[in-house]
């Protein structure tokens, strides 16, 4: 079968905790797991954690696991009776000082206590994802004042945001540099930064990270109006990026996160970072079987913008079909790619005097000029393939590696796809041989196809890529015969 070229990450939860599931997860597309510390103990953590590495190493997958930070997340405190219905045109009242449990229909405790100094009369609070919206009268030393403006359901530790931003809670908390250590004691992959408000927040994630020991990528997630502003500052200290578009959405506005999404993938792209986009990208299927045509368009929209990876939350961590929900996700990003996307402005090298990065470059613009069946790249750290992703091309990218951190970190990169290989052990004839031996031994390629080659005159060595290689796979074969007699 066609190799799929987008990634898919799903987040792991209850629903997925049975070792047979998961197993079929993993078989139906899974590529990447998130773990989500907005909800969950460590001990929890620590089981599906364990469980996805037990499984992905039976199966001979290289499966990367992301550590999503539960972040500044601004909530309302708790009610009496668990929920509360406010109507339309009453007013309600949150108030730092009330008590955490002891919520009821007229006022709640938050969480934040800097909200009364950071909003005004007329601004909007949105609740539970904009589901209900307050707009504030007056503020009364603690207590906020609020009308509101549309009503609903409303139940314990609802998220809140103010609509346009400007809610300035440190993006991490301290329970956030717990979960730190704890995510360089278990040497994840991906460290999720969850509401930076600048590249500082992101440059902040990393020094803690290393001080703990742990060398995994940072991603930042955008998901503050803020993050919109220095998007540029953000991409510079970050690794990737995650288009979080719940409360992105809540932020911005849900119309104008269309152009959010493709603003931000965009600007990744020429700045050589991955991309993630999720939220709600099949939240039906957390309780039917199918999808719906929106959420169809949804995920092939985002494959056609370019992104590198599309993200499951809730449908696979508590929904009724998690691996049918790959499955869906995995047949609408392989129809959605066999149409054409316009990459004509990307560009590579971006830095001058790059020498691994202008071969990355002229390997892809190379392959699509030639009919060449597989690039096969030789990487130490997954940098060259990473730049080659940033390339439109239908042609596979193989990367060569023996390092399994990166490998599993190359499942992030859109078209990229991980070979556990040692090069250290042999002249330049035998590594291109067994490299070409091993891709038809699955199929990959065939004994005539031209295929392109790229490593660096020293195995071993990061950066050192200096070399392309144009080639028929079955002279690499020959070749090496050729020198054993």
């Amino acid at each position: 079968m066609k190799l799929r070229r987008t990634k898919i990450m799903a987040t792991l939860g209850p629903a997925s905790d049975d070792r047979e599931i998961l197993r079929e997860m993993l078989r139906s597309g899974m590529n990447m797991v998130r773990l989500n510390f907005s909800h969950g103990s460590h001990e929890e953590h620590q089981y599906r954690l364990d469980l996805v590495r037990s499984l992905s190493h039976e199966m001979g997958l290289h499966i990367g696991i992301l550590m999503d930070l539960q972040g500044p997340k601004i909530r309302i405190e708790c009610f009496v009776s668990g929920s509360i219905e406010l109507k339309t045109g009453d007013y309600f009242i949150i108030d730092h000082t009330h008590p955490k449990d002891e919520g009821n229909a007229h006022i709640v405790g938050v969480s934040y206590t800097q909200l009364p100094h950071e909003v005004n009369p007329g601004d909007h609070l949105l609740l539970d994802d904009g589901r209900i919206d307050l707009q504030v009268s007056q503020i009364e030393g603690s207590a906020v004042h609020a009308r509101v403006m549309l009503g609903g359901l409303l139940s314990d530790r609802k998220g809140l945001n103010r609509l346009g931003g400007g809610l300035n809670a440190q993006a991490l908390t301290d329970k956030d540099q717990q979960d730190i250590i704890f995510a360089a004691h278990n040497n994840v992959d991906f460290l999720a930064v969850s509401f930076p408000a600048s590249g500082e927040d992101i440059a902040k994630a990393r020094w803690l990270l290393r001080q703990a020991g742990s060398s995994a990528a940072i991603v930042a997630k955008i998901e503050r109006a803020e993050a919109l502003d220095n998007i540029e500052a953000i991409l510079t200290e970050s690794d990737a990026v995650m288009v979080a578009r719940g409360d992105l959405g809540v932020e911005i506005g849900d119309a104008q996160l269309p152009a959010a999404q493709l603003n931000i993938i965009r600007s990744a792209r020429r700045r050589m970072r991955p991309v993630i986009t999720a939220t709600q990208m099949m939240e039906s299927m957390t309780y039917n079987p199918i999808p719906t045509r929106a959420e169809v368009f949804d995920v092939a929209n985002a494959v056609l913008d370019g992104t590198d990876m599309v993200m499951l939350s809730g449908e696979t961590a508590t929904g009724r079909y998690p691996e049918r929900t790959i499955q869906a996700m995995d047949r609408v990003c392989r129809a959605a790619e066999t149409h054409y996307i316009d990459r004509s402005a990307d560009q590579v090298p971006t830095q001058k005097g790059r020498i691994d990065e202008a071969i990355a470059g002229a390997s892809i613009h190379t392959a699509n000029y030639l009919n060449v069946q597989a690039v096969l790249a030789l990487t130490e750290s997954g940098d060259t393939t990473l730049w080659m992703s940033r390339l439109l091309t239908n042609i596979p990218i193989y990367a060569f590696t023996s390092h399994t951190h990166t490998a599993q970190r190359i499942n992030l990169y859109r078209n990229v796809y991980a070979v556990i290989y040692d090069s250290s052990h042999g002249d330049n004839f035998r590594v291109n041989r067994e490299i070409v031996e091993i891709l038809i031994q699955r199929k990959s390629i065939k004994v005539d196809d031209i295929i392109i080659i790229t490593k660096g005159d020293l195995a071993g060595v990061m950066g050192g890529t200096n070399t392309m290689k144009i080639v028929h796979a079955r002279d690499c074969l020959a070749q090496a015969v050729s020198t054993q007699d």
